[in-house]
């Protein structure tokens, strides 16, 4: 009887260049982030007109923009642990039809109640998307490169953004605002079935579940085709099972205050984001600018997110990201602060909000990353969605506030000041996250020296050094 051959395929993964599969897995994540990005932006540019034809200020829809970040709340504090019971598969299929069917009812509303409600259940499947498109993304990358691929798939987010303010700005003018969320909603429902036949369940998520060993050796062949996988092969990942909900495993073996340092960054970062994303065009357009100028700024300001992702991915994958990410968020606070402090030219105005995207959104894929890296197989899903969901809190907090102080009538300036500040409390949480990873990286090799070869402890989450390849070394 032929012995079990044990395969690690995170090593093997690990060390092979990235194939075809690897490809499509993360394209098809990269169009469900597209869509995303998309149907998130669409209300911020629509709100303008809608309050025009309904004669309304644009400041009521604060509690509109409000809905669907609650949403987005929602969909993935509960899609995250959800996909680690179900798999990643499921969880981004379900949530792409979701947030298609509702975004197309909200063509067909016509009052403020079944907007608001038509949002908070768009945002449902919009949130519950994110955190798994992320982590299967993650979980189907090499260490070596893993936050440049991640990143690059992430860029299908604010790609969605641009894309849909040039195509919104011409459907907006010839077809009127409903016809925004129609198209918001078919192109995922066309997706889905691509999705049902083509995206692939986490080779990981499947050895973790003990899936049958065929399963996994099929997965591994179309990655490695170089290597002939069987089933009575033994797959292993290398981690351990986390028994009981979820959730509570994001709070032990020291990973407490990583978590919560990792939520004070989303937090941050989120409110800052989601106020640009939803209140840019309509602040831009009350200091005198015409609307479709208004939506090319928020097109800037996406379009210097997707270069700052990878610029800083990059950099992240050979320095490790916390310095970078740190005076990252430092120069984010600056640039969005001069948002408000210029009020001519038109050109500076949106270099500075390109220059913005550049580190506000670019940051904002490398935190990504980094909390996928963070955690375990077993509560990846679970921890990027509740640090995202602990963010949208923040991102809720943004627009709402940012309908207040408008109706307060706070100058430009003054705005976007207040609005600069949470990245200084982003940059010094990951400087301190990054202060923790370092002593923690030196109590381990402490105690591998004393444990000596052949029983060793498991190396620490996150690793700053130059020889790991990605922030995580667990990952």
């Amino acid at each position: 009887m032929t012995e079990a051959r044990p395969i690690d395929v995170v090593d093997t993964i690990d060390r092979l260049p990235i194939g075809r599969f690897q490809v499509l897995a993360l394209t098809l994540c990269g169009l469900v982030a597209i869509l995303d990005g998309f149907d998130t932006q669409a209300i911020a540019f629509v709100a303008p007109v809608m309050a025009r034809e309904w004669s309304m200020d644009v400041a009521a829809f604060g509690p509109i923009f409000g809905a669907g970040l609650l949403g987005l709340m929602v969909g993935a504090l509960v899609m995250g642990p959800i996909a680690d019971r179900i798999g990643r598969r499921w969880a981004v299929l379900l949530s792409t039809a979701i947030f298609g069917v509702f975004a197309l009812l909200t063509a067909a509303t016509h009052d403020f109640a079944g907007l608001f409600a038509y949002r908070f259940l768009t945002g449902i499947g919009l949130g519950g998307a994110m955190p798994n498109i992320i982590a299967l993304a993650s979980e189907y990358s090499p260490r070596r490169n893993r936050a440049t691929l991640v990143t690059l798939m992430f860029c299908g987010f604010p790609l969605g953004a641009v894309l849909g303010g040039l195509v919104s700005a011409n459907l907006l003018s010839a077809f009127g605002w409903p016809s925004v969320f129609v198209l918001g909603g078919a192109l995922p429902l066309l997706l889905l079935p691509v999705l049902y036949v083509l995206l692939p369940e986490s080779i990981r998520f499947l050895v973790s579940q003990h899936t049958a060993s065929a399963t996994v050796a099929a997965l591994l062949g179309r990655i490695d085709r170089r290597t002939s996988y069987a089933s009575t092969d033994r797959f292993v990942i290398g981690e351990p099972v986390l028994p009981g909900l979820p959730v509570s495993h994001l709070f032990t073996e020291s990973r407490a205050p990583g978590t919560l340092l990792l939520w004070t960054v989303f937090f941050s970062k989120l409110r800052i984001l989601y106020f640009l994303i939803n209140w840019l065009p309509s602040v831009l357009q009350q200091a005198g600018l015409p609307i479709e100028r208004a939506i090319i700024g928020t097109v800037l300001l996406n379009a210097g997110g997707i270069a700052g992702g990878l610029v800083l991915g990059r950099i992240i994958d050979h320095r490790g990201p916390f310095g970078v990410l740190a005076i990252a968020y430092a120069v984010a606070a600056l640039f969005v602060a001069a948002i408000g402090l210029f009020g001519s030219p038109v050109g500076l105005i949106m270099a500075i909000i390109t220059l913005a995207g550049f580190f506000v959104i670019g940051a904002q894929f490398c935190m990504n990353v980094l909390a996928a890296s963070y955690y375990p197989t077993a509560i990846r899903s679970t921890g990027v969605g509740w640090a995202l969901g602990i963010g949208r809190i923040g991102s809720i907090v943004g627009p709402v506030l940012g309908g207040i102080v408008l109706s307060l009538g706070w100058n430009t300036a003054e705005l976007f000041l207040a609005t600069a500040a949470p990245a200084l409390v982003a940059s010094m949480a990951v400087f301190v996250l990054g202060l923790r990873s370092t002593a923690t990286e030196r109590a381990h090799a402490g105690a591998q020296i004393s444990a000596g070869p052949g029983n060793r402890p498991s190396e620490c989450p996150i690793s700053n050094r130059r020889r790991a390849a990605t922030p995580s070394q667990l990952g």
